[in-house]
């Protein structure tokens, strides 16, 4: 970045698409909760109506016990993100007002003959390429630190995600579960991070909230944004960052009132892929995440390159890092590993190449292994992205922990 904007974006758990990634997830984590070696692949789409909502459940799931009650698991889920009224859009609670389909089968045998194997000669469970991605934008920045990720991608992450906490913790009463992000980032001509230049938000809201304002749109939509700017955007993002001004957009259109989320817009499962990574500063290979095991190298292979990318920043060798992957079906050791530092390093690529693979085990066996991915920690990846985010001690998001003996090895 020689100078110039770059823009990320992000999208609340209560987004259609996002609601549809945390349906899915809650079904993996539901059937690795009674099979860790489950395999899921499950996709979710919702849609409200005037008279009824609906969540269709399409997939298949092979796993060694009884089944999870599907239908609860996904009511449970759109409960949770916070869709209990259908003037809002939907109300998972009622059976009355919202339907749920299944149409869950069993995987493919010819699938299962190339994965079901010895767990480090497990075979990937589709074809396809995945990228990591780790650089220092994050560094240096307050509550940042550590995160090695574009900036513009983790503002806009922490934005939604102080979207739901101050709708869930009644700071906004008036927000509903709907809503995006958007930051663009300017940068001087070293390439280096200046300031926040534009933030934009959406949120669905309570339709009646104009009345406390007398029926005036205009004076309601002054009123969201103040509060907009006071509790979310300078509570999420750096004062420094912030100190020079910056322009802040709310709700575009003027208004963003009941009903929204599904009633609004249908909601398809991995419709928001840069949403979930970098924001688009690093590449993608074009696989989502939400609803597969980890047997599905699209999830599992991406948090590996994350990881090892994370872990090759952080050591100092690169300031920037891309790592590529590339798998066939049925068969474990990756066809291809590329390491791009984008000129940040004064090591050669195929040095730090080589340092990687030695480093890292890329068979999908081997990373869920090393990375602990067989256990039900995938829900609260749904939303808020994959990346960038803190390493739970309940063993979510373990592919952002930094291992001291990787770098150690990375660095000799």
């Amino acid at each position: 970045m020689n100078g110039g904007l770059f823009s990320s974006e992000s999208v609340t758990s209560g987004h259609p698409d996002k609601l549809c990634d945390t349906i899915s997830d809650a079904i993996v984590d539901a059937c690795l909760a009674v099979d860790p070696n489950a395999r899921v692949a499950v996709e979710t789409c919702v849609k409200g109506k005037e008279d009824v909502g609906l969540i269709v459940l399409a997939g298949e799931v092979s796993l060694n016990g009884p089944s999870p009650d599907y239908e609860s698991v996904a009511r449970a889920a759109a409960t949770k993100v916070g869709y209990t009224s259908h003037a809002i859009g939907m109300d998972a609670t009622s059976p009355e007002r919202t339907d749920v389909q299944v149409h869950i089968t069993t995987q493919s045998s010819y699938i299962a003959q190339g994965v079901n194997k010895d767990v480090l000669l497990q075979g990937a469970g589709d074809q396809g390429l995945m990228f990591g991605y780790a650089c220092t934008e994050t560094e240096g920045f307050s509550g940042l630190e550590g995160k090695y990720f574009p900036l513009a991608a983790a503002l806009s992450q922490r934005l939604t995600r102080r979207l739901t906490a101050v709708r869930e913790q009644g700071v906004l009463p008036w927000s509903r579960p709907d809503g995006k992000s958007q930051v663009t980032v300017e940068y001087d001509q070293n390439g280096e991070v200046s300031r926040v230049h534009t933030v934009i938000i959406a949120i669905q809201h309570d339709h009646h909230l104009k009345d406390k304002f007398g029926g005036s749109e205009e004076a309601e939509l002054e009123h969201v944004r103040n509060e907009i700017r006071t509790h979310v955007v300078e509570h999420a993002i750096p004062s420094e960052l912030l100190a020079n001004g910056y322009t802040l957009i709310v709700n575009g259109t003027g208004r963003f009132a009941d009903p929204g989320g599904p009633y609004a817009d249908a909601g398809l499962t991995g419709r928001k892929i840069i949403v979930d990574t970098y924001g688009g500063m690093g590449r993608h290979g074009g696989g989502a995440f939400s609803g597969k095991d980890p047997s599905k190298v699209d999830r599992s292979a991406a948090y590996a390159a994350r990881w090892a990318a994370k872990h090759v920043v952080a050591a100092g060798l690169a300031k920037r890092c891309e790592i590529q992957l590339a798998y066939v079906i049925g068969i474990a050791e990756p066809v291809s590993v590329r390491v791009e530092t984008f000129g940040s390093s004064e090591m050669s690529e195929p040095e730090i190449t080589h340092r990687v693979k030695s480093v890292f085990d890329f068979r999908p066996g081997a990373i869920a292994r090393d990375l602990n991915l067989n256990k039900p920690i995938y829900a609260v990846t749904a939303s808020g992205g994959h990346f960038g985010r803190e390493t739970g001690s309940d063993g979510t998001f373990p592919w952002e922990r930094l291992d001291d003996d990787r770098l150690a090895q990375l660095k000799a």
